[in-house]
Parts: structure tokens; C-alpha cells; sequence
């Protein structure tokens, strides 16, 4: 009898674990904002939070990026625990991020706005700085051409020369991302992108987060409360209320879970779904 080779599909492996957070809690004062929070992100994912205002999601993004120390809990970064550590040295390991509220600098051009993100990839030093070297005039030169290609992406080259605080609002939000983007990040946190956006504009914010994510072999994960571009762009979604996880999975899983439409609507509004209670 000849044998024959096991023609059995070998599981496709999957991607590793970009971002990992176990046990997560944040307590302000008698408040607990966050509890007990779990998360994991692989690499390549685009993966949204959600939930209904208060429920914790920023206060999450801020302790991932140092602005908050957690009260317990730990944050993996490729296996690296960041809690402890300060914003910067979380943003040059590769975690960028947008902000809920915009944090451009309103005085200083779009372009000074995107090469203020690039300077920690400069790669010159000081004395380069203060004597001007030619190696520092090199750099400048590579940092301006590279911002200027951040912002091309998104169809702002126009408004280089322009200070930020003259932009409309839409456009500030894409002028935030790039200069995220220029920080060169391996996983990119976004905090309601689409916020103040009309319809068109959120039409090609999902592009452009589609677009990104593969130019660059990007991570995203993002907060938004814009249903459309949620469901519509995120391949896994963690929905939190109270500063607890109350479901996860994909946008079809959870926009029919009952905790969710609680969360979002109230019990009468599950009930009218025909969910079971």
C-alpha cells in the first residue's frame, strides 16, 4: 500500500501581537474610569473602540500613549511593558497618535506643523544644529521633502505656507494625522478622526485611513463615534461603558449585541430590536 501525503490546510498563523493590555485601570480620585480593561491588537489590523460618550475609550488612549499612568494594570508594546515610561519615549518607540480635541500649533505653518513630528528622525545633533553643518542642511532638506510628501497624501500641499489655525476645520484633522504619520509610527492611535467632518469628508477619511494603513504597513487602532466609518473601515471592534469592556468582535457581531444597543440606546430600544433580554 503507498502512502500518501497528508493533504490537510495548514492553519494560517496569525499576525503577532502589536499592542497587548492586561488588567488595565485607571481611578481618578473615588472615580473608576477605566476597570479591568483587555485588549490585543495584531500587526496589520485596523480595529476600532467604541462607545458611548464617558465610557473610557480616551482615558485607554492616553494611558497607551504616557500621558496617564495607570492605577494597574500593563501595556505591551512588540512585547515591551510601557507603563512608566514618558510620552516620548513611547512615540520613538513607534506609537503615534491624534488627539479627540486638535493639537495643532496654530501660530506655526502647516509644514513646520508636520516637520515639528519628524525632528526626532532627524539625525543630526546639536553642534550640527547650532554651527549649521552641512550635514544639518542635508537633513532639513531630506525633513522638508519628506513633510511635504505627508501632506501631498492628503491633498494639503496647497496649504503649506498656511498657519494652521486658517485651515477649516476638516482639513486641521488631516493636517493632525499626517504629522502623526511623520513620527514614522509602527501603530497609529486615532481619537475620532472624522469629528466635525460632513459626509464627504468622511467618505474620504475612510480612504485615506484605508490608504495609509498599507502605504505604510501601519497598525491603527481608533476611537470614533461616526457609526458609518466605524462599520465601514474596522475589521474588529471593543465596545466599552462604564470603564468596562461590554463586547468584541466584528462590526456585524456587535452592532446586533444587546449590551450594545443598551449601551448606545437604552433597554427600550434592544427591546424594539427583538433582542432577548
Amino acid at each position: 500500500m503507498i502512502a500518501t501525503a497528508n493533504t490537510t490546510p495548514i492553519p494560517a498563523q496569525a499576525p503577532e501581537p502589536v499592542l497587548e493590555i492586561h488588567g488595565l485601570t485607571k481611578v481618578f480620585g473615588g472615580l473608576r474610569a477605566v476597570s479591568n480593561f483587555d485588549l490585543t491588537v495584531r500587526r496589520g489590523a485596523l480595529d476600532g473602540l467604541i462607545g458611548p460618550n464617558g465610557a473610557g475609550k480616551t482615558t485607554v488612549f492616553n494611558m497607551i500613549s504616557g500621558l496617564y499612568t495607570p492605577t494597574s494594570g500593563d501595556i505591551y508594546f512588540y512585547g515591551e511593558n510601557l507603563v512608566g515610561m514618558e510620552p516620548h519615549e513611547i512615540t520613538q518607540l513607534g506609537i503615534g497618535r491624534t488627539f479627540q480635541n486638535i493639537r495643532l500649533f496654530p501660530n506655526l505653518t502647516v509644514l513646520t506643523n508636520v516637520l515639528v513630528a519628524y525632528h526626532p528622525h532627524a539625525g543630526y545633533g546639536l553642534l550640527d544644529g547650532l554651527v549649521r553643518s552641512r550635514r544639518f542642511d542635508v537633513k532639513e532638506r531630506e525633513m522638508i521633502e519628506r513633510a511635504r510628501d505627508f501632506l501631498a497624501i492628503f491633498g494639503l500641499e496647497r496649504y503649506q505656507d498656511e498657519l494652521a489655525k486658517n485651515l477649516p476645520y476638516g482639513e486641521q484633522r488631516r493636517v493632525e494625522i499626517a504629522r502623526a504619520l511623520a513620527s514614522e509610527p509602527k501603530l497609529l492611535l486615532l481619537d475620532e478622526p472624522a469629528a466635525g467632518m460632513n459626509p464627504a469628508e468622511i467618505g474620504r477619511l475612510m480612504e485615506y485611513i484605508h490608504f495609509i494603513r498599507d502605504r505604510f504597513n501601519l497598525t491603527i487602532l481608533l476611537i470614533e463615534h461616526q457609526m458609518r466609518l466605524v462599520m465601514n473601515i474596522c475589521e474588529q471592534i471593543t465596545v466599552m461603558d462604564f470603564g468596562e469592556v461590554i463586547a468584541r468582535g466584528t462590526p456585524a457581531e456587535v452592532q446586533n449585541d444587546v449590551r450594545v444597543i443598551e449601551a448606545y440606546l437604552g433597554r427600550g430600544a434592544a427591546a424594539r430590536q427583538g433582542v432577548s433580554m
